[in-house]
């Protein structure tokens, strides 16, 4: 089984580097992140004949979160993170497939930092933090996929020092990331690769992908049931280099 997480910085207008990787790539379960599309503006008709089923869970101009399902419909389970009835924000989606709960989440951004953004991003990781501990509860196979817009490390920066004081690489940021996982889940990708680094975002500006200036935002959680499924990790990062690329390169990991 490989599932995958694709930050896609709009569905629709990256929708042919989408198809293509999905063709080239033949993954079981997608998790896609900035849809920015309206619900009703969703491209299931070509996501279908792509031969996938689809929940989504949009919202216009920003955010926005699906699960893509290869051969099947997923199962929805949640739609929107628990904690605040107030929030609005397309963030999280949930569904069950193939045996497995796969949560398909966009975490806050939280610049400027200090400010009103940064507290939401903090308080919407103390609400993921909660509900993964839910979850761990039910004792079966759980994925938590998806852009949590966190660098875990130095190794997953490329020049850390500069980094200090964004709201992707702030301390509070990167404890609440580490307290997550310390519930029991596996960082998929670090667990195959400790010492190795490895990129899935590279920023349009200042030719960050020519000069491999990247971050590791996007990553794959396994639950203390998944985890010894786990067989291999990477990301594609090729697909950054092509054309009407989104910034965020697809990341994966294949099961047993």
């Amino acid at each position: 089984m490989k599932i995958a997480s694709f930050n896609v910085n709009g569905v629709n207008g990256r929708l042919s580097a989408l198809l293509r990787w999905l063709a080239e790539a033949d993954p079981d379960v997608v998790c896609l992140q900035e849809l920015k599309a309206a619900q009703e503006k969703f491209p299931i008709r070509e996501i279908n004949d792509a031969g996938y089923g689809a929940i989504w869970h949009g919202q216009k101009s920003w955010n926005g979160v699906a699960i893509l399902a290869r051969g099947t419909e997923p199962i929805e389970t949640r739609r929107g993170l628990p904690g605040n009835p107030g929030d609005s924000h397309s963030r999280y989606i949930e569904a069950a497939v193939q045996g497995v709960l796969i949560g398909c989440l966009y975490l806050p951004n939280g610049n400027p930092a200090p400010g009103a953004k940064f507290d939401y991003k903090l308080d919407w990781f103390k609400r993921l933090t909660a509900y993964a501990a839910e979850l761990l509860t039910l004792e079966v196979p759980v994925a938590l996929v998806g852009d949590y817009n966190v660098m875990p490390t130095d190794l997953d920066v490329y020049k850390p020092e500069r980094w200090r004081d964004d709201a992707l690489f702030r301390p509070e940021v990167r404890q609440a990331f580490h307290a997550l996982v310390a519930q029991g889940w596996t960082d998929a990708v670090r667990a195959l690769h400790p010492d190795e680094r490895i990129y899935t975002f590279w920023d349009y500006f200042r030719n960050a992908w020519g000069r491999n200036a990247g971050l590791r935002l996007d990553h794959v959680l396994l639950s203390p049931e998944l985890a010894p499924r786990l067989i291999a990790a990477g990301v594609d990062r090729e697909v950054r280099g092509w054309e009407k690329a989104s910034d965020h390169a697809p990341v994966w990991v294949e099961l047993g």
